[in-house]
């Protein structure tokens, strides 16, 4: 958490009197706010029951109590309302407005992205599920999320073992004109080329997202009974089918911890802070067991936990989540019977949103308390072991300050083919991938890596100095070439303030297969020094940079392979003028091929819908003259 407002982020003498000026004249109903710094930023986007009540409290004289918020109001130069019918409204209004400007200071849930949904096509004739991490309003229903890919791919493979659900893609199946694999192996009930019952169809698709929510008790009573009625029946392989089925569902129900006999469903929260440091924890409690658990974290966050934990709930709820029918909160928040009404409309029934004070429902807010307490001590731990790793990789290095800003480049080509570069960034230890770049070369077009590599530093520090932000330490990958390459740069753009380092292996002759090239040691070479530093061995100075350059080299690699796949796929037809990509999917969807057009009659080809006498003539000598691919 920052110490304090930067010299800019303060503001001008007179702002708060003339905010509360402008404070007073509001209207006391909902609405949403929005604080802007000197420059018009939206700094935060925050909704209130009473607008004037709630922005008095901010600019009142000493503050509110709340140590926090001090610092943003002194970032504050200007504020704008905008008043709704209820609270409702200004909930849904807060969201867009957050999606709009993305406001330091508002919670916004980017760590979802790193779990897993499943999506169920609800909307299909014969809905499929499969894996997402994207969640749309697209009418589909959407289970999860859920922390571990590994656990859900399993559980994905138990419900395609258990229940004949298609698989396949729309465009698939809309195309089948005999069943496939699945269906051979009674893994689909091949509803693309056969009559299939829909309810039948149906009771599967029921089965399987119970076991994905973790229904599972019910489920396994209904495969017991339907074993035990086809073994008196004598239909003995159906029974041993579901007798194999009960068996596949228990495996996964046993990994399921029961935290509520009988219970419900519930979405638990629990938060744990340390001054800005807030950690959030959220058990997915389904039919009384522990399906999933949720953690976020957020940094440099200014406000108490009632605020807090209303933002979470406003930004957790977006989207078509799944929305349980109780929701447990460890501390009251003022929009909770707004929240419990706009959830009740979503769901189509009642939903409780509590804040327990006593039995299983208090002891179940406990454990999420716990689990955010746990959470936020391992990354105080983390946060110390990084300080440590980039403390040593100062000290090591000889550089002036902690690198907290570190970004690596590397450059990749196929024998001067497709010559691209990337850049990676670490921020205090961390990969910042919006801070990633991708670079096609314009002025070097060979297989000369000097060149390639000065021409992207120079793009990179160019846009760094005109947009104010410089990396603290710019490694690049190489020996001491590439590294007085980069000094060179950094001299002709009169660019100061930016360390320089190069990272290379050392040069061992004999195989290049053999254990010790593969483990030999890394040299890092800086500027104005004769001999390069070897770092220790599995030293955390060591690990950081060769993490650096391999991230580099995986996305340079990355977008070299697309580019090269791109250029591949070219047929001669891209280069034919008046051929663009109407025409030539046209011309390949009716001949099938570059050859069978090369064979066509001209007549034949102008015959096409949006072809010509003089467009077919052009075609066919273009490709008479051009290369047989």
């Amino acid at each position: 958490m920052a110490d304090g407002p930067s010299a800019e982020d303060k503001k001008v003498p007179g702002t708060r009197e003339r905010l509360v000026a402008k404070v007073a004249t509001l209207a006391t109903g909902p609405g949403v706010y929005l604080f802007k710094d000197s420059k018009g930023k939206v700094l935060y986007v925050g909704k209130a029951r009473s607008l004037r009540q709630r922005l008095r409290s901010y600019l009142a004289e000493g503050g509110d109590g709340r140590y926090q918020l001090r610092f943003l109001m002194q970032k504050v130069a200007d504020l704008e309302t905008l008043v709704t019918e209820g609270e409702a409204e200004a909930l849904m209004l807060e969201a867009n407005l957050i999606q709009q400007y993305k406001p330091r200071y508002n919670i916004r849930l980017k760590d979802d992205k790193s779990y897993l949904s499943v999506k169920v096509t609800s909307k299909d004739e014969w809905p499929r599920l499969f894996p997402t991490r994207r969640i749309q309003r697209d009418g589909s229903t959407y289970l999860g999320p859920y922390p571990s890919a590994s656990g859900v791919h399993e559980t994905l493979a138990t419900i395609r073992r258990v229940f004949p659900l298609r698989t396949c893609s729309d465009t698939v199946f809309r195309n089948r004109s005999r069943p496939c694999l699945e269906y051979q192996i009674k893994r689909c009930l091949a509803p693309c080329v056969y009559e299939v019952d829909k309810e039948a169809y149906a009771l599967h698709l029921d089965g399987a997202v119970k076991l994905l929510e973790g229904k599972t008790d019910g489920l396994l009573r209904d495969i017991e009974r339907r074993m035990a009625k086809a073994a008196a029946a004598e239909e003995y392989e159906d029974a041993a089918r579901l007798r194999d089925r009960a068996a596949a569902i228990k495996t996964v129900a046993d990994k399921q911890k029961v935290v509520v006999h009988g219970g419900g469903d519930r979405d638990v929260f629990g938060l744990a802070r340390e001054g800005g440091f807030v950690q959030a924890q959220v058990l997915l409690v389904r039919s009384g067991r522990l399906s999933a658990h949720l953690s976020y974290q957020f940094d440099d966050h200014y406000f108490p936990d009632e605020e807090v934990l209303d933002s979470l709930l406003g930004r957790f709820y977006e989207g078509d989540r799944y929305v349980p029918t109780e929701v447990l909160l460890p501390v009251d928040v003022e929009g909770r019977e707004t929240l419990a009404s706009v959830l009740s409309s979503r769901l189509g029934r009642k939903v409780s949103v509590l804040v327990p004070l006593r039995g299983e429902k208090k002891r179940l807010v406990e454990m999420a308390v716990r689990n955010a307490v746990h959470a936020l001590s391992e990354r105080s731990d983390e946060s110390l072991r990084r300080e440590k790793m980039l403390k040593e990789l100062r000290d090591r290095l000889g550089l002036s300050s902690i690198p907290k800003r570190v970004e690596c480049f590397d450059i990749s080509h196929v024998s001067g083919e497709d010559v691209v570069a990337s850049m990676v960034a670490f921020d205090e230890g961390l990969p910042d991938r919006s801070g990633y770049r991708h670079y096609r070369l314009k002025e070097v077009q060979r297989n000369d890596d000097y060149a390639a590599m000065k021409e992207v530093l120079r793009r990179r520090l160019v846009r760094g100095v005109s947009e104010g932000g410089l990396p603290d330490l710019l490694l690049v990958d190489g020996g001491r070439g590439q590294l007085s390459m980069a000094v060179e740069v950094l001299r002709e753009l009169g660019v100061e303030g930016v360390e320089l380092a190069s990272l290379a292996k050392d040069k061992v002759t004999g195989d290049a297969r053999s254990e010790e090239i593969q483990h030999s040691e890394e040299r890092v070479f800086r500027p104005g020094r004769s001999n390069p530093i070897k770092l220790r061995r599995n030293s955390n100075a060591l690990f950081l940079l060769q993490r650096l350059r391999d991230e580099a080299h995986r996305f340079a690699i990355t977008y070299h392979r697309k580019l090269r796949s791109k250029r591949r796929l070219r047929s001669e037809l891209d280069d034919i003028a008046g051929v663009g990509p109407s025409r030539r999917k046209a011309l390949l969807r009716h001949f099938g091929s570059v050859k069978r057009v090369r064979e066509a009659d001209v007549e034949e080809i102008a015959s096409l819908a949006g072809f010509g006498d003089e467009l077919a003539a052009l075609i066919k000598a273009a490709l008479q003259a051009g290369p047989s691919r």
